[in-house]
């Protein structure tokens, strides 16, 4: 599949070189390709990791415009603008995977939720992007984990959400592809608030363990 990964952070390049592996197209959007190029993280600039992986990169609207199926890896605070780049003509008919988290970071405090209880990210996208097939799924794993669950002795479970069954089924096959094993379709997008309150538990959870490789298990 031709797919955009929006956000050329650790997740979204995590995610971009998994999708790479599996065959898949890929195209990371970023604001600006030539900036982003230059930057480095880790010891190496995002042109030499692009080149290294074969990922291409453009504008969020251009990679958007390209796409079958865009991925938003932005941060949560930033993810409604960074659609609006992409373009709503982008992503109308396309399915869109929300990976990403609402965050907000205080001074002084832990990590909070933007938006919970009565709303979500994942909704609030898709009443932003109407013509969009958004699919929550993914935001309860650290960006390794989201590509390769198998990495621990049991994967665990991911969840998805959204309104169109036919964008939860490829979604699911995309799961699948990376290793999951235990996909649980809680229902439409109104159910991405539970997904993402589980965040505040995730957090506390790496805290107490100091690592971020864990993941949630439904035992039924």
């Amino acid at each position: 599949m031709r797919i955009a990964v929006l956000g050329t952070g650790t997740v979204g390049r995590t995610v971009a070189a998994r999708l790479l592996e599996l065959g898949h197209q890929v195209t990371t959007g970023t604001r600006d390709p030539e900036a982003t190029a230059a930057r480095a993280a880790a010891g190496e600039s995002y042109r030499d990791w692009a080149a290294r992986v074969g990922a291409a990169t453009a504008t969020f609207a251009d990679a958007a415009a390209a796409a079958e199926v865009v991925v938003n890896a932005t941060s949560g605070a930033a993810s409604l603008g960074v659609l609006a780049q992409a373009g709503a003509k982008h992503l109308a008919g396309k399915i869109l995977i929300d990976i990403a988290n609402p965050l907000d970071f205080p001074d002084g405090g832990p990590p909070a939720l933007l938006y919970c209880n009565d709303d979500s990210l994942g909704e609030r996208i898709q009443r932003a992007f109407p013509d969009a097939r958004v699919v929550k799924t993914l935001n309860t794993l650290t960006a390794e984990l989201m590509v390769r669950p198998g990495s621990l002795p049991d994967a665990g479970t991911v969840f998805v959400s959204g309104d169109d069954a036919g964008a939860k089924t490829t979604v699911a096959g995309l799961l699948k592809e990376f290793g999951h094993t235990d996909v649980i379709d809680l229902g439409d997008i109104t159910t991405a608030r539970g997904a993402e309150m589980l965040l505040p538990v995730w957090l506390r959870t790496m805290g107490a363990l100091g690592t971020a490789a864990f993941n949630f298990k439904v035992v039924r």
